[in-house]
């Protein structure tokens, strides 16, 4: 009786394709820097200066922003007023809430186009950024605002790697080196340092530099930027990826130190953070973050005996 002979080279191609497709996804996902980075940590020291956010354990979770429908986006902490702020891009406004996730007020943004990040630069001081245009805009925010038009506020364009809704979607702002950072959230994935804006002294020449660090960037393991947190006492960058579901601490170098997950099980986190969009950190080191469309949750480091 005839024997089928197998189809050893058609098995042999699928394995080689499968294998492809395996690396390609893995590319796609950083999934290997993220494993040399975690088994890198498992014999390397934690620095004495990292903000170990492996530590941080979840002490409020998805709570509902209540009177609020609309997607949020980024988050920042003002140490003067001692509370936060938030931008929702649908219906444009600034609102800003308490540290256990209530609003206290709503302020109507004109002429902000696509809203994504609100940062805190200093007193009654704030930048905001318009995703699509790429554009900073300065906002000044007395007691008695009830509305910001951009048209009064100043403003600056970068119009650097175009691409549609794939603009800046996060702040930070270093107030010691007057930085402001800036992130691009994909195609490609960046972070830029503009130095200049804004701009504090009338007396002197409006000067603005704008760079970038290209090996930072491609040390980042993950696969979008949504907010940015620069932390003054250790002088120390933090990113969030939506995508990755990851908080990634990076020192003054710009290599990375320490992560700290958004999956279900980590962190104390009885579910999966949906959708990430922005992070923020108080004067203690506890992390306040939100999530679209409106939940609201507070991450602190166990205190240490």
């Amino acid at each position: 009786m005839r024997r089928f002979a197998r189809p050893k080279p058609l098995i042999l191609m699928l394995s080689v394709i499968a294998l492809i497709v395996l690396i390609a996804v893995g590319q796609y996902l950083r999934l290997f820097e993220r494993t040399w980075f975690n088994l890198h940590s498992l014999w390397q020291p934690l620095s004495a200066q990292s903000i170990a956010l492996d530590q941080y354990q979840v002490v409020l979770e998805a709570q509902v922003i209540e009177g609020l429908d609309d997607d949020v986006s980024a988050l920042t902490y003002d140490p003067v007023r001692k509370s936060l702020f938030t931008v929702t891009n649908k219906n444009s406004e600034l609102i800003e809430l308490s540290l256990d996730g209530k609003i206290l007020r709503r302020i109507a943004l004109i002429g902000f186009g696509d809203p994504e990040a609100v940062e805190f630069i200093n007193a009654d001081t704030y930048v905001i950024t318009d995703e699509r245009e790429q554009r900073l805009i300065k906002i000044r925010l007395e007691p008695d605002t009830t509305f910001l038009d951009s048209a009064d506020a100043e403003q600056m364009t970068l119009g650097v790697h175009m691409s549609g809704n794939k603009g800046f979607e996060g702040l930070a702002y270093d107030s010691v080196g007057k930085r402001l950072f800036v992130a691009k959230e994909r195609d490609p994935m960046l972070i830029y340092e503009v130095h200049g804006f804004p701009h504090f002294n009338p007396e002197k020449s409006y000067a603005v530099h704008v760079i970038n660090n290209p090996k930072r960037d491609a040390g980042m393991f993950v696969r979008d930027l949504s907010s940015l947190q620069y932390d003054e006492r250790s002088g120390h960058l933090m990113a969030l990826s939506d995508e990755s579901r990851l908080i990634l601490e990076l020192d003054v170098d710009g290599r990375p130190l320490s992560t700290m997950s958004l999956s279900k099980g980590r962190q104390g986190l009885q579910k999966t953070v949906p959708q990430a969009e922005g992070i923020a950190m108080d004067d203690d080191g506890t992390m306040y973050l939100v999530s679209e469309p409106n939940l609201f949750y507070v991450f602190k480091k166990p205190l240490q005996n």
